[in-house]
């Protein structure tokens, strides 16, 4: 990833399926070259506001931004050099190697051109980040869920875009692997916006938050700030407890409400 992180801003953004409003007039603005969580959860609009903000879905009304520019009006291409984005889904099984996947990052820069010694070491460096190097000649079709995870977001960073839109990218890691992506997320340059369901994680490696329920936003900025009992007993529906850990940021411990 290069040069400082791309500004994203969600304005008065909606979006309706079936006509209920999964996105209801969201707004807010994320801090460029910081780490941005969606939080929320399940049902809460976080995918659906990541695909709005890449230009993958188009608002019912509102607008989502890149750059002060409405993002579905960027040519694909122009907006693939911008930002990278890693899906919930994975490719079926395909039959392509690992480092193949991970070269696809390089597309939007190469077009029809042939592969660069840059493209070589983009694709290098993304697949040593993710700890995907010694599965570069297996099949896609042979991988676990949590090898596919990692050789996805590996693509995204050999794409080196100055923005990451993440969706859910701890979902089949392992505890070490999961700890080592947020910590890289942390201290890029980029600007980076993942929805996650771990709010210790959270708490620990992000900037700033944006708390969605039922499509509309309930809170955004620091950690401190979002992550309240008052606010997480409201939209979890759980008994939330918040100290301040040694490093300053919240540590935050759920358990059931009470049974009435």
């Amino acid at each position: 990833m290069t040069g400082p992180g791309t500004a994203h801003a969600a304005r008065s953004l909606e979006w309706t399926a079936s006509g209920r409003a999964v996105v209801d007039g969201v707004t807010f603005a994320v801090p460029p070259g910081r780490f941005t969580a969606l939080i929320g959860p399940n049902g809460s609009g976080k995918s659906t506001v990541l695909r709005l903000l890449a230009g993958l879905r188009r608002p019912s009304s509102g607008q989502a931004l890149l750059d002060g520019s409405d993002v579905t009006a960027l040519k694909r291409r122009d907006v693939a050099r911008r930002l990278a984005f890693v899906t919930q889904e994975t490719a079926p099984d395909l039959d392509t190697t690992v480092s193949e996947v991970v070269m696809l990052g390089r597309a939007p820069h190469r077009g029809r051109s042939a592969t660069t010694e840059e493209d070589v070491r983009a694709v290098g460096q993304a697949m040593a980040a993710m700890d995907v190097t010694a599965l570069a000649e297996r099949s896609w079709g042979t991988l676990s869920g949590g090898e596919r995870q990692r050789v996805n977001i590996a693509r995204a960073l050999a794409q080196r875009t100055p923005a990451l839109l993440l969706d859910e990218p701890t979902n089949h890691l392992d505890i070490s692997h999961r700890l080592d992506l947020m910590q890289m997320l942390s201290r890029t340059d980029a600007t980076v916006v993942a929805a996650l369901h771990e709010l210790d994680l959270a708490a620990r490696y992000c900037d700033h938050l944006v708390l969605l329920d039922a499509g509309r936003v309930v809170a955004a900025g620091p950690p401190t700030t979002v992550l309240t009992p008052r606010l997480l007993e409201r939209v979890y529906r759980v008994h939330a407890t918040v100290t301040q850990g040694p490093d300053g940021r919240p540590d935050v411990r759920l358990a059931p409400l009470p049974r009435r």
